[in-house]
């Protein structure tokens, strides 16, 4: 195991080997989050189960992911990143054959939230590999692939899940993850760079605790919400849960030498500006995968192959412009990129405003095209920023921050927008009166669906303005550096 101080000397040949490794992990763990959705209808009749049971088996899995991402990451920092992440690919691996010999819905609950807690392992660590891996002036670049194999997962999952199935049977979707697992945990172990952790850190398991609480009570109440009524007593109480773990949090935090997370870190406006640019989007972008379907579904008639393949073009996009744009913002700094793709993005979903009950399929692609384009030009300089934003020793929390501004993203953009979307449509038909939105006539769930990509365009206004002024920030910063040092190119 080399030490800290010898990072210099990482064998930087064997860079794109790690990213393979990563890239693995990063491809079970996102695939496993959306493959099992294909898979929900023939799990409940095969256990003879009720939707609101049957649901948890994905829900277990995000929810799960979303607790544990950050106390994972300060983990890694604490304990080296290598051991943990190897030890999330094996959790992972073994914990897909259970879930594959599952004998009750149950068991396969408990299993998938085992199966979580080794996904969380590879992708909160995952960003943090990678930064070591790579030369300083190839980070955009790395991540930019990064963000190539989130795509990949996300476009693959419904379509290998539904050739599994159709194949052999629900429990193909986990066992197919053995082999890839065992190569790509035999790749990691043989690739990443095995760096011992900055002395003297210790782990703040009390905080971790009280992290997890706060993130539990979050995603619980924003899950169940859309259900039960965000004003109901129970999802009250768990917002109530969450502040008050939230504040303990955060005084126990500003006492502790060595936190779980340094706070004081987040006085830097320009982290904050990245993290919270990087939340908004994926609040905005999740109503894409979640909406859309009722529409192309419902409204223009598509079946469920077609409706894959239409959804399938933004990752692709997103896939193929993130590692263009994080090499770019290798050469040309990631302020500019970000703001572009936060431009592009809000005008991607005010162009959402455009759709019809009769909306063409090329209409539909020029309106879904321009939000991967905008994700990709966006996330890779993005992520760039936090990564480049901390201290080393904080470099897994780090990674761990840029997960889970996307599964918060996911879960309260899936939450909020949807409860929008249907509260639009109960206000035009004068209440469902118990029935479900997707029911109601077309004219009126594409009303509301306006509505809503309304809203998401402004919450990405909102973002673009804050990315407006993270640029300018930049930009000031440098002019006193620049004039600094023009007295000493005239004196020479």
């Amino acid at each position: 195991m080399r030490s800290t101080t010898e990072a210099e000397t990482v064998d930087y040949s064997r860079k794109w080997y790690v990213l393979v490794a990563v890239g693995t992990s990063i491809l079970l763990a996102t695939i496993d989050g959306s493959i099992v959705n294909v898979a929900l209808p023939t799990m409940r009749a095969d256990f003879g189960t009720s939707f609101n049971v049957i649901q948890w088996v994905a829900l277990a899995y995000l929810l799960t992911m979303a607790t544990l991402t950050l106390g994972v990451g300060r983990l890694g920092d604490v304990l080296g990143k290598k051991r943990i992440f190897l030890l999330g690919f094996a959790v992972f691996t073994a914990a897909s054959v259970l879930c594959g010999l599952a004998p009750s819905i149950e068991l396969l609950i408990v299993f998938r939230v085992i199966q979580a807690v080794g996904g969380t392992m590879m992708l909160a660590l995952g960003a943090s590999i990678l930064v070591d891996a790579f030369p300083p002036r190839e980070r955009g670049k790395a991540l930019g692939w990064m963000g190539t194999a989130v795509s990949v997962g996300v476009i693959t999952g419904p379509v290998v899940g539904g050739l599994l199935i159709s194949a052999f049977d629900w429990q193909a979707i986990f066992f197919v993850n053995v082999p890839i697992g065992i190569i790509g945990l035999w790749l990691a172990a043989r690739t990443i760079p095995d760096l011992l952790p900055i002395p003297g850190q210790r782990m703040d398991y009390i905080g971790a605790g009280l992290l997890s609480l706060t993130l539990l009570g979050v995603s619980l109440a924003l899950t169940l919400g859309q259900s039960r009524g965000f004003t109901s007593p129970e999802i009250l109480g768990l917002f109530a849960l969450a502040l008050v773990a939230l504040v303990a949090f955060v005084m126990l935090e500003l006492r502790l030498a060595s936190p779980m997370i340094d706070l004081r870190t987040f006085r830097e406006p320009l982290l904050s500006v990245s993290v919270i640019t990087g939340y908004a989007t994926f609040v905005s972008a999740s109503a894409t995968f979640f909406l859309l379907p009722f529409y192309l579904e419902g409204v223009l008639g598509f079946g469920v192959r077609e409706v894959g393949l239409l959804l399938g073009v933004t990752p692709l996009a997103l896939g193929i412009t993130s590692p263009l744009s994080g090499a770019l913002s290798d050469r040309i700094g990631v302020r500019r990129l970000t703001l572009a793709g936060l431009v592009i993005l809000t005008l991607a979903f005010a162009g959402f405003r455009l759709i019809d009950v009769d909306t063409s399929v090329p209409m539909f692609l020029a309106l879904v095209i321009p939000v991967g384009i905008g994700m990709g030009v966006f996330q890779s300089p993005n992520n760039s920023a936090i990564m480049s934003s901390v201290p080393r020793e904080y470099s897994g929390v780090a990674s761990g921050i840029l997960s889970l501004t996307r599964l918060l993203g996911q879960i309260s953009g899936i939450a909020v927008l949807g409860s929008v979307w249907a509260a639009r449509v109960a206000a035009q038909v004068g209440g469902l009166e118990g029935g479900d939105a997707a029911t109601a006539p077309d004219h009126v769930q594409v009303a509301a669906l306006r509505d809503t990509f309304t809203i998401a365009a402004l919450i990405l206004a909102v973002a673009t303005l804050l990315g407006f002024w993270g640029l300018r920030e930049e930009s000031r910063r440098k002019q006193p550096a620049l004039g600094a040092a023009e007295p000493q190119i005239s004196a020479e």
